[in-house]
């Protein structure tokens, strides 16, 4: 489980520096960011939800 949460948290960093890398005007001629700011947050998605389900099986 700790693992999965240590993901998570990597990938909410790593969603954050994208965002903010964005924000900053860097990815304006990237072609493909709107497709990665959709993955990351869908990994986010995927991955708070397994360690959000293996915190309730684990009570």
């Amino acid at each position: 489980m700790s693992k999965m949460s240590i993901a998570s948290k990597e990938a909410r960093e790593t969603a954050y520096w994208i965002k903010l890398l964005d924000a900053s005007g860097y990815l304006d001629g990237f072609k493909e960011k709107n497709v990665l700011l959709k993955e990351i947050n869908n990994i986010v998605n995927i991955l708070t939800r397994i360690v959000k389900t293996l915190n309730e099986d684990a009570n």
